[in-house]
């Protein structure tokens, strides 16, 4: 890999540049990736598309294991690398591996033993689960392949390489074009797998992947040598490990709770209003891609500075990533406030659908900038080694006060659909205030300063 930055001493608004819109685009080829199998199980049939509708929540613990070991084992190796500690970044590496297979072992039981009581509990009939079950079967095999590639990732992220990751997702996006129609209805000599063959040229891709991040990890300094003895538990490592990642997924699934909670209040409203919000939030998740890409960078530019000792960087890779987030975010926002109507017309041309759509994103456009706060303070815990912090953030944002506030709202102020967003709005920018002096407070203590000397912006 050519390293032409260095973390610790490169100017930050240069290295954000670098590493943040790879990042970034390797975000939008992933939900292009996800949107092209969404695509093709329309092809199939309309119960095959609602049988991967009712699987990803299934899916989703696998992607929450990986994002927890990208942003775990990125900051651990990063703060080594930093620390000139070689030896123990490679050791670091060599254990996430042994972390990703056997985290992929107890997925994969969880997915054999427990899918169909999990989709059952969803309200999936018989037969939606059968349908379901052929998809997430395969993909449920396919979870060592898929940590294994997220271990490697977090290699390369922690070296500040986010360009190798997104060049994969970009090909992963064109082979995945390429590969569904043949796996699902069949050419040649391969059969029609339906719904499975989503699943089959989604662990295909994802293997070949693997393969192609081994090479490339091997021509950066944390080589991977295919040693048995290289791959002893390490004991400390292998805690450390878990302990950094384990309360990053846990967050993740926070996440997910949380948003199967609103909606479940928005239902109270018609199936308009669901399909108004959902259409919404898959238009402002593009928009937030810009800060997910800074999330990462922060990650890894804070996590070698953290090793190096170099705070002061730290302190400003914190404090110019959320200005140049807030700012992003506001464009956005004017944007999505413009262009509300418009935006949701192109998933629905009914009326109700449309203006329950562009309502939540009128006042999402308000809610937007403050969400950099949370991203990257949560990227900040990340690097700094407290990732239970994230656990407790998405805990109370977006379980504990939303349904407090939400049912509040809607059983004891009587309110109607704006009503709710309009309490979250509120939420989010208190809770963002507080966040900013959690994340102060935590640099303060951990750099051992006095008040005086720490600036936020």
């Amino acid at each position: 890999m050519k390293q032409n930055l260095n973390l610790t001493s490169s100017p930050i608004l240069k290295l954000l540049k670098q590493i943040a819109i790879p990042s970034m685009t390797g975000s939008l080829f992933q939900t292009l990736f996800n949107l092209v199998d969404t695509f093709y199980a329309g092809k199939i049939s309309s119960d095959a598309l609602a049988a991967l509708a009712k699987a990803f929540p299934l899916y989703f613990i696998i992607i929450s294991a990986g994002i927890g070991i990208v942003a775990g084992c990125n900051s651990l190796i990063a703060s080594s690398l930093g620390a000139n500690n070689r030896i123990a970044a490679s050791i670091y590496s060599y254990n996430s591996l042994v972390y990703a297979f056997f985290l992929s072992i107890f997925i994969t039981l969880i997915g054999k033993f427990f899918s169909y009581d999990i989709l059952k509990f969803m309200g999936s009939t018989n037969e939606s689960i059968a349908l379901s079950k052929e998809y997430t079967d395969i993909i449920f095999l396919g979870t060592v392949v898929f940590l294994i590639l997220t271990s490697f990732n977090a290699m390369l992220y922690a070296q500040g390489d986010t360009r190798t990751y997104r060049n994969v997702l970009i090909v992963g996006v064109i082979l995945n074009i390429i590969l569904n129609p043949i796996f699902i209805f069949g050419l040649f000599f391969i059969p029609a797998f339906g719904i499975a063959g989503l699943a089959i040229s989604t662990v295909l891709i994802q293997f070949g992947a693997c393969i192609y991040l081994y090479y490339k990890v091997n021509k950066t300094q944390l080589k991977i040598i295919p040693r048995v003895s290289n791959f002893f538990i390490k004991r400390h490592f292998l805690v450390n490990i878990f302990n950094q990642s384990m309360p990053i997924t846990m967050a993740l699934f926070l996440v997910s709770g949380g948003s199967y909670l609103l909606l479940s209040f928005i239902n109270i409203f018609g199936d308009q209003a669901v399909a108004g919000y959902g259409a919404a939030i898959r238009f402002e998740h593009l928009f937030s891609l810009p800060v997910i890409g800074l999330n990462t960078a922060v990650i890894s530019i804070a996590g070698q500075n953290f090793g190096a000792r170099r705070y002061e960087r730290i302190k400003e890779v914190y404090s110019k990533s959320i200005i140049i987030g807030m700012i992003i975010m506001c464009i956005a926002g004017v944007i999505i406030y413009i262009l509300s109507e418009p935006i949701i017309r192109i998933f629905s041309n009914d009326l109700e659908v449309i203006k329950y759509g562009s309502s939540y994103l009128k006042i999402a456009a308000f809610i937007g900038p403050i969400y950099p706060v949370f991203f990257i303070s949560h990227a900040l815990f990340t690097a700094l080694k407290k990732t239970f912090l994230i656990f407790y953030s998405n805990l109370f944002r977006m379980v504990i006060f939303p349904f407090t506030i939400v049912w509040v709202i809607l059983n004891v102020m009587d309110g109607y659909f704006n009503d709710i967003f309009y309490g979250l709005l509120i939420m989010n920018w208190v809770l963002g205030i507080i966040m900013l002096g959690i994340a102060r407070g935590l640099m303060i203590k951990t750099f051992n300063e006095e008040k005086k000397v720490f600036f936020i912006f």
